[in-house]
């Protein structure tokens, strides 16, 4: 076979540096809070156009004494892409990221978190509050949410109109809320009606942006230089080369599958994307039975079509 591209190394990156929170104030307030209880996450992520990752983000979670210090508040002006307001960011954007995910939540019971200001006191209720602890045996302690979560919005239905059925959705935000302000908006929801009625809880939480280097050895022949790219967990190996300008391989490959030649149609049978891996083997998703039947005499190869980097 004729392969013109060849994957010598694959390392993890590892930011020490986290987000960072301005404050606005320096007050501090605590609450057990009592709304929303056993969740189930519904949201999910995509990275480089790749799809929803299957590594575990949580890896990437900020302890809450980096999210006091690292969590800041950004004026956005609106732009024909993002409306105007004031979000959550990451100061170091470049190493971490605020990220968004969404938990729905029975309403029948307490929300069994600690909530506390970090910034506040000003006569907007402008400022920043986060869950400082989840109170043992409660609610919260099954829910998804964890420390140094912020919430940012919720959101509930309501059903009515008998044989005519009406939908009627009502949503809070509180993003850059105080802890009085966040606490207002949570009890102005309308009570529930039901033992069985959720409400949307959308949350953000500081990560650390998790990322792959990959370093690219090319066939001597080439002359090229060796050339190191950085990938996001997550994304398809092909897919992520393709897109940052790497050509994998080329019309006169020979295919496994049909024994002629062509470019690889992402089926994982012709193999003409194949990598060989000289080092960080665990940082990629294990094979399938028709990979390793393939690469059976060559187990340091990978298809690229089938590979996710990060796992």
């Amino acid at each position: 076979m004729k392969y013109s591209r060849i994957l010598s190394t694959l390392l993890l990156t590892s930011p020490v540096h986290g987000f960072t929170l301005t404050p606005i104030t320096s007050s501090r307030k605590s609450i057990r809070a009592t709304h929303l209880f056993s969740t189930k996450e519904v949201n999910e992520l995509s990275y480089g156009g790749s799809g929803a990752p299957i590594v575990d983000m949580n890896k990437y979670n900020l302890p809450l004494s980096k999210v006091a210090e690292e969590l800041t508040a950004v004026m956005q002006q609106g732009t024909s892409m993002m409306e105007e307001g004031i979000f959550l960011a990451a100061k170091n954007d470049r190493e971490h990221f605020t990220d968004t995910l969404q938990y729905k939540v029975k309403r029948d019971g307490g929300l069994g978190l600690i909530l506390t200001e970090l910034a506040g006191g000003r006569d907007d209720g402008l400022g920043i509050t986060i869950v400082e602890e989840l109170v043992q045996g409660g609610n919260g302690m099954d829910s998804g949410i964890i420390e140094g979560d912020s919430i940012v919005a919720l959101t509930v239905i309501k059903y009515s109109g008998g044989v005519n059925v009406q939908e009627e959705r009502v949503s809070v935000a509180t993003e850059c809320f105080g802890y009085d302000k966040t606490v207002e908006a949570i009890i102005s929801l309308p009570p529930p009606t039901s033992p069985d009625e959720e409400v949307t809880v959308t949350i953000k939480r500081l990560r650390r942006k998790p990322r792959v280097t990959v370093k690219l050895q090319y066939p001597p022949y080439e002359n090229e230089p060796d050339t190191v790219l950085e990938l996001f967990a997550g994304e398809n190996l092909r897919r992520a080369l393709l897109t940052r300008g790497v050509k994998l391989n080329d019309v006169l490959s020979k295919r496994f599958d049909s024994g002629g030649t062509g470019d690889c149609g992402a089926d994982g049978t012709c193999a003409t994307c194949a990598v060989g891996v000289v080092r960080g083997a665990e940082l990629l998703s294990p094979k399938k039975q028709t990979e390793s039947q393939i690469f059976a005499d060559t187990p340091s190869w990978r298809m690229a079509c089938k590979t996710i980097v990060g796992h």
